[in-house]
């Protein structure tokens, strides 16, 4: 019998689940980078300077196993990750790695492909169908035709991973599906799906009388998502603990002028998915150019080897540390060392709440305009059930009590919902 295969491909993490007749789930496990087993596996691709496969291509690593490669390469050879937030980016045909051209499909290929492999260890032959997770509004997305495009691409990377027969469905509404395995009564439901580069919102009817309708899509009253989410989150750490440090409001000659730093290189810096982009020669030689005329030239030498040695995920790891730790504390120290970077500076949960206030305005006015369009109140809603790693955030769990009340939050497994309600989607279809 064909398999009911769902796949939550995220910004940050991903995850596969399969589910059977009866409505139960199982995910697929993979060994961390610790070798304990874990149930997610990272979107990160390492593509070796050194080491060659069979084809005489680089030799390529996807999940915690390339996190463990590029550690123990001392930052040579090129990481990859974020690719799903470039997938509505027309920008973004190919990028070259190691001398080799690679599409952005090509390159989620790769990743799907491995996670696939992985799976089948744990799990047996999957087979060729799939139903996939897809966020509402793709991060970046600025109209209809950017989500098309988008989802076309997404499409492509699994046509080429092998797969013949996919389907999609909004993520948050695949973590309905999840949580309404918990229900014995109707509910009218809010669900918010928070990623690591889009926060995604369904307003659905759950329940044992929803669950009778033969057509279900007439249980979902309305979906809505913003392109802002744990990476936006991890970036306000970034330009306001770490850019200060490599450089950011420090001054420069030119010609007798005394000139700004450039914010630019910061911005970048901040997106994880566009940290490799700055090791380019043009932008490594105009950080150098800079760097003989700076009033502060040690800065711009931390910067310098930040970008060259690709420290992007060393610098993600311990920005994500501090914002973990925020979640349970009121101060944090925020920590990262390579020599000769030294970096070690207290942050306050207050204050990380205040540089977040944008993004948490843009995320509840997004909540605002669901509710308004599908002429609902937040008094007329039974529960929320809230799902990702930023649900985590006091701030935002602040949000949502203000708005709906403590008592109707829910929350589940955060970073597996998604993958467990598309395999019972798979189920259905």
């Amino acid at each position: 019998m064909q398999k009911a295969i769902g796949i939550d491909f995220g910004t940050t993490n991903s995850a596969l689940a399969v589910a059977d007749p009866s409505g139960s789930s199982v995910l697929a496990t993979f060994q961390s980078e610790e070798e304990s087993e874990i149930t997610t596996f990272r979107s990160i691709l390492y593509f070796s300077g050194d080491e060659r496969g069979p084809d005489k291509k680089p030799l390529t690593v996807a999940g915690p196993w390339a996190i463990r490669k590029y550690l123990d390469a001392d930052g040579n050879g090129r990481l990859i990750q974020s690719m799903k937030s470039h997938l509505a980016s027309r920008s973004f045909t190919h990028t070259t790695i190691l001398g080799r051209n690679y599409s952005l499909d090509d390159l989620i290929a790769i990743i799907v492909r491995k996670l696939n492999e992985a799976a089948e260890k744990s799990l047996g032959d999957l087979g060729k169908s799939v139903v996939v997770g897809r966020p509402v509004h793709f991060s970046g997305a600025k109209d209809k035709d950017d989500d098309d495009f988008a989802l076309g691409r997404l499409r492509s990377a699994f046509e080429k991973a092998g797969f013949e027969r996919i389907a999609f469905e909004f993520e948050p509404v695949a973590a309905a599906y999840q949580y309404e395995q918990q229900l014995d009564h109707d509910e009218l439901v809010l669900i918010g799906d928070f990623g690591g580069g889009t926060s995604d919102f369904s307003l659905i009817r759950l329940g044992p009388t929803a669950k009778q309708k033969e057509d279900k899509s007439r249980n979902i009253l309305g979906n809505d998502g913003v392109g802002i989410a744990g990476d936006a989150l991890d970036g306000q750490i970034v330009m306001h603990v770490v850019a200060p440090v490599l450089g950011l409001g420090s001054q420069y000659k030119s010609l007798e002028k005394v000139l700004p730093m450039p914010s630019w290189p910061y911005q970048k810096l901040s997106s994880w998915h566009h940290v490799s982009f700055l090791k380019d020669k043009q932008t490594t030689g105009m950080l150098a150019q800079i760097r003989s005329q700076s009033l502060e030239p040690g800065k711009l030498d931390a910067l310098l080897h930040i970008v060259k040695n690709d420290l992007g995920y060393k610098l993600y790891r311990s920005v994500e540390r501090t914002k973990v730790e925020l979640s349970n504390l009121e101060l944090s120290l925020y920590s990262f060392k390579d020599s000769p970077v030294d970096i070690k500076e207290k942050v306050r949960r207050l204050d990380f709440e205040a540089w977040i206030q944008p993004e948490l305005s843009s995320i509840e006015a997004c909540i605002n305009r669901l509710l308004e369009r599908c002429h609902v109140s937040p008094g007329d809603v039974d529960s929320v059930f809230l799902t990702g790693g930023s649900a985590f955030v006091p701030a935002v769990r602040r949000l949502f009590r203000r708005k709906f009340g403590a008592d109707r939050l829910r929350g589940g497994e955060e970073l597996t919902t998604v993958a467990r309600g598309l395999a019972l989607r798979a189920l259905e279809i």
